[in-house]
């Protein structure tokens, strides 16, 4: 097996973060994972945030959403094979200083508390993560794609669409209850986002937008009301100091719940009175405990059941167009990170991912 060549994140003087191509160890797959190859990594928000703000300090790997090739199986892994395509999800940046046993690996109990140390979340090795030329996938937290969409495409679903999913279904975000959800009305704020969609009307629509406002309009909270009375439920997925504020104020009488993509509800001091206001992380998808600074979010079994169901199904869902990946556009080689990472900064992605194809 080849090297494996990563982009490292790495600490100069005055804790200035850089970016590295480095040659790291290729991880071993746990019991229900499998290793993959990587040919195609999409870029995400949360990797430049991690990155300028060194959230997970020298060593890390950034990088979430992955396409690539099995070609090692763990000991207990039923739904690929070697050779198979997958796409996988995994929390770039976070990692351990001592390798512990994946929790898939762990024979748990309902009921019996578990101990963590406060950084073992996804990585089971230093420096695991996508911006890499080998990840390692949860066999539940993956999908093969269908031959219907390109790899590049394949590797914008994972982190959008498991947010997204998560946001509205589960018990400790929205918690819409499917069963007879349909008609359900819900105001998603943020359309330049891949988790979200509003800067361009048309596209908004063509993806199933009943209705579409420009959030810089200063009548904004009328014309929804007008439009959609009775609005009970709003997904912030841009999460800003001003966003989760003025999209509260569509509740009538103050009665609503809204969920923010910022972790620990962060920016949502100032919503109208009366709003409930809850998170989402989606790496609730795992098995595990987690932490991102003084957050912290227990272990959920309700999420990660949640969030392997959506991955079964995205197969069948993006084939027949039920679902939509985002717009790629590509990139060559894992020296381009740095100028991707730019890009966002400058506000220049928007309707589009950035992917690169190593």
């Amino acid at each position: 097996m080849s090297e494996n060549t990563a982009v490292v994140v790495r600490v100069a003087n005055g804790n200035q973060p850089t970016l590295s191509q480095e040659n790291i160890a290729i991880p071993s797959p746990g019991a229900n994972q499998v290793l993959v190859k990587v040919s195609h990594v999409a870029q995400n928000p949360t990797d430049v945030q991690a990155f300028d703000s060194n959230a997970f300090g020298a060593g890390a790997v950034l990088g979430c959403d992955f396409v690539g090739e099995v070609v090692e199986l763990g000991s207990q892994v039923t739904r690929f094979a070697k050779g198979d395509i997958v796409a996988g999800l995994i929390w770039g940046g976070e990692y351990s200083k001592s390798r512990f046993p994946s929790l898939f690996d762990l024979k748990l109990e309902i009921g019996v508390d578990f101990m963590l140390t406060a950084r073992w979340i996804i990585g089971e090795i230093p420096g695991l993560g996508a911006y890499s030329h080998y990840c390692v996938a949860d066999e539940k937290i993956s999908f093969s794609p269908p031959r219907s969409i390109l790899r590049e495409q394949a590797s914008t679903v994972p982190l959008a669409a498991a947010t997204a999913w998560l946001a509205l279904f589960s018990k400790t975000c929205l918690g819409i209850e499917r069963v007879g959800a349909k008609g359900t009305s819900i105001l998603v704020w943020g359309g330049s986002s891949s988790v979200g969609h509003s800067k361009h009307f048309e596209l908004a629509r063509s993806l199933g937008a009943k209705h579409v406002f420009d959030y810089k309009d200063q009548d904004i909270i009328q014309k929804i009301q007008a439009s959609e009375p009775g609005i009970l439920h709003v997904f912030d997925t841009i999460g800003s100091p001003t966003s989760s504020t003025i999209a509260s104020r569509v509740f009538k009488n103050g009665a609503g719940h809204l969920c923010t993509v910022r972790p620990g509800k962060a920016n949502t001091e100032n919503v109208a009175p009366g709003t409930n206001v809850t998170d989402v992380l989606v790496w609730t998808a795992f098995l595990k405990d987690h932490s991102y600074g003084d957050f912290k979010w227990p272990a959920s079994k309700d999420d990660h059941e949640l969030a392997s169901e959506l991955f079964e199904k995205l197969p069948v869902w993006l084939d027949d167009k039920t679902l939509r990946p985002n717009q790629p556009q590509s990139r060559r080689g894992l020296n381009s990170v740095p100028e991707g990472f730019q890009e966002h900064r400058d506000g220049k992605v928007s309707a589009f991912k950035i992917v690169y194809e190593i």
